[in-house]
């Protein structure tokens, strides 16, 4: 029988049939894993499987998981227990939503931009959906202002929504409708109660921002995905603090930073890191206001977070 995989809490993981039947899977010993792919999880949230029921009993909600098919694409973090391993977060994605906010917790530029990063490597599109609008002053709203302008010049999609006061979440809906959507943001951010507007009836459990680092408090341990009432699916995931960069080497950074495409083919050097080399078209773009000095910014720090392999 062919399932998606919905939860997965270490050794077991909870698998949906095409026919709405869940079953409790684990892996069979002997099954061929992904060679490519040396990650600390071998299934993830959203893959596609093949089950068996266990002991051929034709009752059973056990099933033993025989096969995993291709995936379409995944999004990785480097692993919370083995920093130089990476967790697979999901798999088999339409598209992502980062959860920020302007503030209680801000969510910093930087933050942003290493998620919209992982997510170009991985040809995931991103809608960004700032959170929060009803505490936001004038002040905020034009930070907010700022922050559209800027991320949707690029060709990202921003939204901003209420989870408190529960405006902006049918456009939500809409963006969601028959899609595999990864929710994901850092603590604090309200995901818990917009999934819970978007999800009646589930009432995930939600944590107030702890006060004195401005931090959120993590709710979220295991992915989990969801359908959505209208059509869709919705992956919750864990609140991540750090979306590492993991396999992205040096010279391919800036072509994740979408709007430095153009600019690549024009510098001296096709190794060019955009840092202190001459004839770099990035640097005189960032220098013409042709590139934001705040994603230049962001680029030149993840670049400095980057280890290359030794070989």
């Amino acid at each position: 029988m062919q399932a998606t995989i919905y939860k997965s809490t270490g050794s077991w993981y909870t698998a949906k049939t095409t026919t709405g039947e869940a079953f409790q899977a684990r892996i069979k010993g002997v099954m061929k894993i992904d060679e490519d792919i040396t990650s600390t999880n071998p299934i993830a949230v959203g893959d596609v499987v093949e089950i068996v029921r266990e002991d051929g009993d034709a009752t059973a909600q056990n099933a033993m998981i025989t096969e995993i098919k291709d995936r379409r694409n995944y999004i990785v973090r480097s692993s919370p227990h083995k920093k130089n391993q990476k967790h697979i977060v999901a798999a088999n994605l339409d598209q992502a939503m980062l959860i920020c906010t302007v503030k209680e917790p801000r969510t910093s530029n930087g933050f942003m931009d290493r998620f919209l990063v992982t997510a170009a490597a991985y040809h995931i599109p991103v809608i960004l959906v700032f959170n929060k609008r009803d505490i936001y002053k004038e002040k905020d709203l034009d930070k907010f202002a700022e922050l559209q302008a800027l991320y949707e010049d690029i060709g990202y999609k921003v939204l901003l929504v209420s989870a408190e006061k529960e405006s902006g979440i049918d456009e939500l809906v809409a963006e969601m409708k028959d899609k595999t959507t990864l929710m994901a943001g850092h603590s604090g951010v309200g995901k818990s109660s917009l999934i819970n507007r978007l999800l009646p009836g589930l009432d995930l459990r939600t944590k107030a921002v702890s006060g004195w680092s401005g931090k959120g408090l993590h709710t979220t341990t295991y992915a989990e995905m969801y359908d959505l009432p209208a059509g869709g699916k919705l992956i919750d995931t864990p609140g991540v603090r750090e979306f590492g960069i993991v396999d992205i080497p040096k010279t391919e950074l800036s072509h994740y930073f979408l709007e430095m495409q153009a600019y690549l083919p024009q510098c001296q050097f096709n190794n060019c890191l955009h840092i202190n080399e001459p004839g770099c078209a990035v640097k005189a773009a960032v220098e013409a206001g042709e590139i934001d000095v705040n994603r230049y910014v962001s680029y030149a720090s993840i670049l400095e977070t980057i280890q290359e392999e030794q070989y």
